[in-house]
């Protein structure tokens, strides 16, 4: 894996691929860790006296509405507060202005271009990986980084397009470099190696299974997922969310691994989906037609603990009940909280599960918790990444 110290960047203009893709509420940006993750790819760069020239998407661009609000100014001001140093917000992705900016800095200086995703407004530029455009962004440096791990199984004009460019110029920043070293271990994991699948649908998680019920000893299953598992069981699940459509891949994974997929045996449930109605626990087989489970119930807590007491390795991907409402969160913060007192080898996996860990003030104490969402749960359905392709 080539790193950003294998290059000589000094009095270089290098180009950072970031992913400041971060959630804004009446014009406040309400979680910065994104931007926070991108300081010391860039800042290793100052210390070699590189100009540094960021690039980043925010948001969708799909009609002349979506600009304004997408706009990276305000990252540009919040990233000046964290570098302590004024960075140059350029307010267009390509044009005079851009490159006279490039043309005139001064080592050490930082500029932050508009949102890649501009060039998605005419034609898909960017998320298409227009050639003319990668080329042209490409022709703006000396250097590409790409430290963007949130988007590197998209093959973008700003990740892909750049580095098939710059040949043998390329590298990975300090977050991907990272990124990738964690989830390595699942090439070869110690063992007992246990998954955590959560998250409401089956079909978003078909590949990752696929991959992992291979190598894992064991695959705990909650969230929304289970219950179409446990449909694929016979089992009444009431008003329960299930994935129709999947009912026959869970019939066959059940079947071809019988011993190694792990399912609730008692569930919260109540009558709505809503964080006001009583809510009542369970046991899994005994669910009334106009009831849901909106979460594991304590036993099988106790059930998923006992798997992972002598665990070496987990991966754990979606949360095992409906995080959004307090009533249904408490199974994941007790799971994570197992995790972090019993000092087990944890990787979360992007996502929901990763607010989740966030929300219980928890995230910092695993083992580590994956900044990719889509990517990361392409990683580990075993697809190729574009964007480390290209690099590669």
């Amino acid at each position: 894996m080539k790193k950003i110290t294998d290059l000589d960047i000094t009095n270089k203009k290098v180009l950072i691929r970031c992913d400041f893709n971060v959630p804004i509420k009446d014009g406040k940006i309400i979680d910065d860790t994104r931007i926070i993750s991108a300081l010391e790819t860039i800042n290793y760069c100052l210390e070699k006296q590189a100009k540094v020239i960021l690039f980043s998407h925010l948001g969708r661009i799909k009609e002349e509405a979506d600009l304004a609000k997408n706009s990276l100014e305000i990252v540009a001001k919040r990233l000046s507060e964290l570098l302590n140093k004024k960075v140059i917000f350029i307010p267009e992705t390509r044009g005079e202005k851009l490159e006279a900016t490039i043309k005139n800095m001064q080592n050490g200086d930082v500029i932050l271009v508009q949102n890649t995703r501009y060039e998605d407004l005419n034609g898909k530029k960017e998320s298409s990986n227009d050639e003319e455009l990668g080329k042209y962004w490409a022709s703006l440096g000396d250097i590409f980084i790409n430290d963007a791990f949130g988007t590197i199984h998209r093959a973008h004009a700003s990740n892909v397009g750049i580095a098939t460019h710059m040949k043998g110029k390329c590298a990975f920043g300090f977050l991907i470099e990272k990124e990738l070293n964690a989830l390595s271990v699942l090439a070869n994991p110690d063992h007992p190696f246990i998954v955590i699948l959560g998250g409401a649908k089956v079909a978003d998680k078909i590949g990752v299974i696929e991959n992992l019920v291979k190598k894992a000893d064991k695959i705990l299953i909650g969230g929304g997922m289970a219950f179409t598992f446990l449909k694929a069981q016979g089992i009444e699940v009431g008003k329960s969310l299930i994935d129709d459509e999947n009912i026959s891949f869970c019939k066959k994974v059940l079947n071809d691994y019988p011993t190694k997929i792990i399912l609730p045996i008692d569930t919260a449930v109540t009558t709505e989906f809503s964080n006001n109605e009583e809510l009542k626990i369970k046991e899994i087989n005994n669910l009334d037609t106009n009831e849901m489970g909106l979460d594991i119930g304590p036993k099988t807590v106790l059930l998923f603990e006992s798997y992972l007491k002598n665990a070496k390795t987990v991966i754990w991907n979606g949360p095992l009940g409906v995080y959004e409402f307090d009533k249904y969160k408490q199974s994941t913060n007790n799971i994570l909280q197992y995790l972090v007192d019993n000092n087990i080898k944890a990787i979360l996996g992007g996502g929901d599960i990763v607010a989740s860990a966030t929300n219980a003030h928890l995230k910092d104490k695993i083992y580590h918790a994956s900044t990719g969402g889509g990517a990361t749960l392409e990683y580990l359905e075993g697809k190729i990444l574009p964007g480390i392709e290209a690099i590669k």
